[in-house]
């Protein structure tokens, strides 16, 4: 796998569509929804337990936790390759939480 030349194009793509789909919808997505619905926005726990609240989330918790695992993709894989290949692996197996 590390020998295909576009592993590398592959997995840099897959990490920045995650990070941006957490951003997204975490940050810009749900805060505009609950305004638009008429609530407070808070911080982005709050948010999510809300959207949990309102059945758009399965689960505040998983979610959180997914979160957890872009911030170790994007912030502690220059650091530690076993953080990034664990956090990827996770996420890869997380997918079905994200539709």
């Amino acid at each position: 796998m590390l020998q295909n030349p576009s592993f590398s194009s592959d997995l840099e793509a897959f990490s920045g569509r995650f990070s941006r789909l957490q951003d997204t919808v975490g940050d810009k997505l749900l805060p505009a929804w609950l305004l638009a619905s008429g609530e407070k926005i808070k911080t982005v726990t709050e948010n999510l337990m809300m959207a949990e609240k309102f059945n758009l989330l399965d689960s505040a918790e998983k979610w959180l936790v997914i979160r957890q695992l872009r911030n170790q993709m994007v912030h502690e894989y220059i650091e530690s390759i076993e953080i990034l290949t664990d956090a990827i692996n996770r996420v890869y197996e997380s997918q079905t939480q994200l539709k």
